[in-house]
């Protein structure tokens, strides 16, 4: 029996976390999807909020960073956003990059600790994205969030995170493209990076289940933040940080599905559709269908329409 819950969609149309553009089309793409529709089938309530907007600041640019000033803006939007709609609902963030989660599960965090409980984070990505701002070479802070949240420093113009998550509370699930100075800082840390060598031989089940577990044993809340570059860009092209080699898409849809019957998820971010990229919408299309799996749908309540 599906659980129902008080859903509030947050569109946040962010494109400012590398050079390449399109994500700005996300959230609507996800409306014209039918996610809404799709979840309200299940019985959930459903409420969209519309699209936030960044705040404006006096940060200037920094030379070798993109967009920092409109980053930071998003970020202190966004985790005002979050933390007042984690109280009475279960948010869903339409990204937009990845550097929306520098102020998603700010927010999220901050709400954490109000109610004196643990966060854990499911990071669903090709990528660690463990840099900071000093140490990405490319200057796209749609890398940086994962380092933000667990108390990296050199984020000197982003708000302070006051309650960083425990790196043994974070996951990362998927992993194929990593960075030299991620993986040494990596090494130093209790994150636990499963990457697709290891799901090839041990499947994706039994790591997902063990952190799931944690998080319940600790009554923790659950933030999922879904990339689009999780997923082989055979089944999800419109992305533009395609890595060869990702999760099938019953791979995906058994993670989600084991989130339903966890039960634990809190929020979860969907971030870098880039429908400029997309075939006839293919990309958008699945991934509405596995935020419906996440929310309870079955694959024998449904018929298959990705391609149709």
């Amino acid at each position: 029996m599906t659980v129902t819950h008080a859903i509030k969609l947050i569109g946040a149309p962010m494109d400012c976390g590398k050079t390449r553009q399109g994500c700005l089309m996300g959230p609507d793409a996800f409306r014209t999807a039918g996610l809404a529709s799709a979840l309200q089938s299940l019985g959930h309530t459903v409420d969209d909020l519309g699209n936030v907007a960044p705040d404006t600041n006096a940060i200037a640019e920094q030379s070798g960073l993109v967009a920092l000033p409109e980053t930071v803006g998003w970020t202190t939007a966004l985790a005002r956003v979050a933390e007042t709609a984690m109280q009475d609902s279960l948010p869903v963030f339409m990204g937009g990059d990845h550097a929306l989660s520098l102020g998603t599960v700010l927010g999220v965090a901050r709400h954490a600790a109000a109610q004196d409980r643990p966060l854990f984070v499911l990071w669903l990505d090709a990528h660690t994205d463990f840099h900071t701002p000093q140490s990405t070479s490319s200057g796209n802070l749609h890398g940086t969030p994962v380092g933000y949240l667990t108390g990296r420093t050199g984020f000197h113009d982003f708000p302070m995170f006051e309650h960083p998550v425990p790196y043994e509370n974070v996951t990362m699930l998927g992993l194929r493209s990593v960075d030299g100075p991620e993986r040494a800082a990596l090494q130093d840390t209790q994150i636990t990076g499963i990457d697709m060598r290891t799901i090839d031989e041990h499947g994706i089940a039994a790591p997902l289940a063990q952190f799931l577990n944690k998080v319940r044993h600790a009554n923790g809340l659950l933030h999922v933040s879904l990339d689009v570059d999780f997923l082989d860009p055979s089944v999800a092209p419109a992305v533009g940080t395609t890595v060869p080699g990702g999760a099938t898409v019953r791979e995906a849809h058994l993670v989600m599905e084991m989130l339903h019957d966890s039960a634990l998820m809190t929020s979860l971010d969907l971030v870098e559709l880039n429908p400029f990229l997309d075939e006839r919408g293919r990309t958008a299309q699945l991934m509405v269908d596995l935020t419906a799996s996440a929310f309870g749908r079955t694959v024998f309540d449904r018929p298959t329409r990705a391609f149709a």
